[in-house]
């Protein structure tokens, strides 16, 4: 198993988001919202699979079966005309991709659609002398009940579509006793009881359904609600807890949200020593003024104790997708990420901070504004105060007793257990996730974690150049590895001092904001059907 294999970041064309018209109209959340297409797909192609399955799968086995089907054009009609409505409503959805508010009403004249197919194929032949009984609950009623629960739809506009859909049944009888007379003719109160009755009480059922299932989804609505803050969709999960994109309920401002699981924010102790340890945490991250580091807009603890953080939302890429898409960066774009991720823990070494878990995951690249390759350093959640008491007598947010960091990109004194780590040990995972953009490989690799810990406590690496096509000019190649010695006192002193060296460098082209815009747009075009979010741990 690849040791980053847990790091998780999503790379994946944006969906049509529910817009603030979709979630009035609906009520409901957008993360459930935006999955209705995918329900109203799904309900198309059983649709379809099963009038097949019913109406001439038979034929294909049995001749005579088929002789009847072919007798007359009434017989195969309504059966072939649902499949063909079923299966272009599926693939109306997978190509354009509609908005949920879209999604909704064409779901609802589906809805009404199939159940006239439905009746048709069952009642629009003769109903008497062919021995087969006439009177029963159609397969309409099932189909309504299965539809108001896969998709959901505000109540009133499920009991509006479901008594046009239950209008099918006498429609097509009375369609029926007028094409295929019979005598005596039935009487006008053995079609109601027969064919109306039943199915009044069926859309009281769709109702109550509806209801049930649109109460629930504002349930979760009123579930999600964090301080200021509404929980839209969730980008993720990882081992302390999940990332949601939200957004303010007064300044519709998006966020990115990231809740601390109880389970894990529990070991703090109690809850009181907890929220305060969160809070003084918090609260030195929030001073933070570098560009370059993720902007915290809030934080706080919900009733279940869970804790959160409400970041800003970025649009762009992490290191650790941008070298799995498209390989190892030139040396020139290599050096242009390290300034900026010096330049944030510059000022967090300034006020005594220690990342503890620089990685590839964590060094965000993205469009900010006019700037492209705009890098931002996530996730000081774990960040440590270098003259802080140590997790004996004031316990950290994270799990104690536990090394904290990632163990593909820890330095020796941090995988060794040391409790004496300074931001020294933020310049070895540096120079870890310099190694990562120049070859596209980590510096070490295991079979376990603590193979791993103890391959970076005692194991020299081997240069960058010597596990890479590109070019690695010979001074960069230097100062990586001496960011990797295992000895932090022969690494670069500070972030500031890693930075002057960067900028010693010689380049013979280096990477400009020309040169950035033009990989943008070619690799990574912004449009509203392709965005990036990001996941952070």
């Amino acid at each position: 198993m690849d040791p980053a294999s847990h790091q998780q970041t999503l790379f994946v064309p944006k969906p049509r988001a529910a817009s603030v018209v979709d979630r009035a109209t609906t009520g409901l959340p957008p993360d459930l919202l935006n999955r209705a297409a995918n329900r109203l797909q799904i309900l198309a192609w059983l649709y379809a699979f099963t009038f097949f399955m019913a109406d001439f799968f038979p034929s294909l086995l049995f001749p005579p079966v088929r002789a009847v089907l072919l007798e007359r054009a009434v017989n195969w009609a309504p059966g072939f005309i649902s499949i063909v409505v079923a299966v272009s409503v599926a693939l109306i959805i997978r190509a354009a991709r509609p908005r949920p508010g879209t999604v909704m009403a064409l779901a609802l004249v589906f809805e009404v659609a199939g159940s006239y197919g439905i009746a048709a194929a069952e009642f629009l032949h003769q109903l008497v002398g062919t021995g087969q009984s006439w009177i029963g609950l159609s397969w309409v009623a099932v189909w309504m009940l299965l539809f108001n629960v896969m998709v959901p739809t505000l109540p009133r506009h499920a009991v509006m579509a479901a008594l046009a859909a239950v209008t099918s049944v006498p429609a097509m009888v009375l369609l029926s006793l007028r094409m295929f007379p019979v005598e005596p003719p039935p009487t006008a109160a053995m079609i109601f009881f027969a064919f109306a009755f039943p199915y009044i009480l069926v859309v009281v059922m769709a109702y109550v359904a509806a209801r049930v299932v649109y109460n629930l989804g504002t349930e979760v609505t009123r579930a999600r609600e964090l301080g200021s803050y509404r929980l839209e969709s969730r980008l993720g999960e990882g081992g302390m807890g999940e990332v949601w994109k939200a957004s303010h309920r007064l300044l519709a401002r998006p966020a990115a949200i990231k809740l601390i699981r109880s389970s894990v924010a529990g070991h703090a102790g109690s809850s009181d020593e907890m929220r305060r340890r969160f809070e003084r945490e918090a609260q030195v991250i929030a001073q933070l003024r570098s560009p370059h580091t993720v902007t915290l807009f809030d934080f706080g603890v919900t009733e279940e104790g869970s804790c959160y953080y409400a970041m800003e939302l970025l649009e762009g890429i992490d290191a650790h997708a941008l070298i799995k898409r498209f390989g190892p960066i030139p040396a020139e774009r290599v050096v242009h990420v390290l300034r900026q991720v010096c330049h944030s823990l510059s000022e967090a070494e300034s006020r005594g901070l220690v990342h503890r878990d620089i990685k590839p995951a964590n060094i965000f690249l993205s469009r900010y504004g006019e700037d492209h390759d705009f890098v931002k350093v996530l996730d000081f959640g774990i960040a440590k105060a270098v003259h802080e008491p140590s997790s004996d007598t004031q316990p950290a947010i994270t799990v104690s007793n536990l090394i904290q960091g990632t163990p593909a990109f820890i330095a020796p004194e941090q995988a060794l257990g040391g409790e004496d780590v300074d931001a020294r040990a933020d310049i070895y995972s540096t120079g870890c996730v310099a190694y990562w953009l120049l070859t596209g490989q980590l510096v070490f690799t295991g079979e376990t974690p603590m193979k791993l810990l103890l391959a970076h406590a005692h194991t020299p690496p081997e240069p960058p150049s010597s596990r890479t096509a590109i070019a690695v000019p010979p001074d960069l190649d230097a100062l990586v590895l001496s960011c990797l010695a295992k000895n932090r006192e022969h690494r670069p002193g500070s972030a500031r001092d890693l930075l002057q060296r960067l900028d010693a460098i010689p380049l013979q082209h280096p990477w400009t904001d020309t040169r950035a815009r033009e990989w943008w747009n070619a690799h990574l075009p912004l449009s509203p059907a392709s965005r990036v979010e990001c996941l952070s741990r």
